[in-house]
């Protein structure tokens, strides 16, 4: 089995994959979950609405910055959430077999 993994490694270590988007095989999942799952629900969209109420009075340009801030935090904590929910899962694997 040794020989095996080793030409495995030598194999990816010449042609590494074509992660698109990603830089790792979990964003790579990351970025295939969140294709296929629709996140723009309703509550999604009230949180919006009033995050847009709350911008009442300030100029296109502040609420792009603010926009921006927020939907970037949003991201990186879907996606922090997600690498750990996958964590979990590979440790609950571990710890069943």
């Amino acid at each position: 089995m040794n020989p095996y993994i080793e030409k495995l490694k030598s194999t990816l270590a010449e042609s590494p994959p074509n992660l698109g988007p990603g830089d790792t095989i979990l964003s790579l999942l990351y970025e295939a979950y969140t294709d296929l799952n629709n996140l723009d629900n309703t509550h999604i969209k009230a949180g919006f609405h009033a995050l847009y109420q709350a911008m009442n009075g300030k100029d296109l340009n502040e609420m792009d910055q603010i926009l921006d801030s927020v939907c970037a935090l949003c991201r990186e904590h879907q996606r922090a959430g997600f690498v750990e929910g996958v964590k979990v899962g590979i440790q609950l694997r571990d710890e069943i077999t």
